[in-house]
């Protein structure tokens, strides 16, 4: 998904803070030689892009004390941090994730942005990929092109979030802590599933996707970010901005509008059928370092109602779940990248 939907589903509105703020960073592509993904199906060359902020620093032992990851949600790319409200909050100097002081490393997930993607040419012949194959992709571009061999922290905003969870299984003693944000520690199911099954269904079943193999963009991709629009936001505020049925349907259409310009049906496809793999709920007690994590009340995608985030950090040794009321400063899922709302958290965290 483009960085306009990115933008979109997220429904953030940008901060005042200068752009002078947001740290500019580095951003380069690491190339995995023969990635096998869990499907077994492989790529001869697997591309990731990322962008960094900050220099590593080494123990007299030669493992790098400063270094973070931050992984985007479905249809986004490293490139939504970059922003007053993320970046601008918490990379600046005297920030909690000040840049002078951490090694910050943003990365285009498997099938986003500028990494390799179903779009680039494959289309539905790219191989199926699940949230482990990009966890270990990102393994792999920490250990291999970066040179990272430990983490200070894991954080991550919804399908990040979910795979801050996996990197806490998948890599127990990698990293000092974790941060997951907009997620829940389970299995994708409920109301879940059935909104990615709704649009992926849409997809598959549209004539006019052509076994992937579309010229224009297939007429299901409107339903499609339809429901993406819907799942965005909080009630309360999406009232407050189209009050009336006239402007309900304006702001709708120009989303979908500029939605259908600028995001791929078989990417998109492929970004929600990826997480048909995520069930980190059997070997939550594997997780060894602390973890703090945080939803919002208003969070459609991970309601409060269903307890499972209350019940389930039980289970993990240095646990802790939060879940922020509904304010005036919320964004349902999208509070998620409203570094604002939670940051206090993420300076607990790190002063363990």
């Amino acid at each position: 998904m483009s960085k306009l939907l990115a933008s979109l589903l997220l429904c953030i509105c940008a901060s005042a803070v200068q752009a002078a703020d947001v740290p500019v960073p580095n951003e380069g592509d690491a190339i995995l030689k023969d990635f096998r993904f869990k499907s077994g199906e492989s790529l001869p060359a697997l591309k990731l892009h990322y962008r960094t902020f900050g220099k590593p620093q080494r123990d007299a032992q030669g493992k790098v004390t400063n270094a973070v990851l931050i992984t985007h949600g479905t249809g986004g790319t490293g490139a939504q941090f970059v922003r007053p409200e993320f970046s601008g909050e918490l990379f600046r100097p005297g920030g909690v994730l000040d840049a002078s002081r951490y090694y910050i490393i943003l990365t285009d997930g498997i099938g986003h942005g500028q990494s390799s993607k179903p779009s680039d040419g494959l289309h539905a012949r790219f191989p199926n990929y699940g949230y482990n194959d990009m966890v270990d992709a990102q393994y792999r571009l920490l250990t291999e092109t970066l040179g990272v061999n430990h983490l200070r922290l894991v954080m991550g905003t919804s399908m990040g979030g979910m795979q801050t969870w996996v990197w806490g299984e998948r890599y127990p003693g990698f990293m000092d802590a974790l941060m997951p944000l907009a997620s829940l520690p389970d299995q994708i199911s409920g109301r879940n599933r059935v909104w990615r099954r709704t649009v992926i269904d849409a997809i598959r079943n549209d004539p006019q996707w052509q076994g992937g193999e579309y010229k224009a963009q297939p007429q299901s991709l409107r339903t499609a970010t339809q429901i993406l629009y819907f799942m965005s936001s909080n009630p309360v505020l999406r009232q407050e901005q189209t009050p009336t049925l006239a402007e309900t349907d304006k702001a709708l259409d120009a989303y979908v509008l500029a939605a259908m310009k600028s995001t791929d049906a078989n990417d998109l496809l492929y970004q929600l059928e990826a997480s048909q793999d995520y069930d980190p709920k059997p070997q939550l007690e594997k997780i060894q370092a602390p973890l703090i994590a945080v939803n919002t009340a208003d969070d459609l995608i991970n309601p409060p109602e269903l307890g499972i985030l209350e019940r389930e950090i039980k289970r993990v040794k240095h646990g802790k779940a939060v879940v922020l009321p509904l304010t005036p400063d919320t964004r349902g899922h999208g509070s998620h990248t409203i570094a604002k709302l939670w940051e206090q958290y993420l300076r607990e965290l790190l002063a363990n």
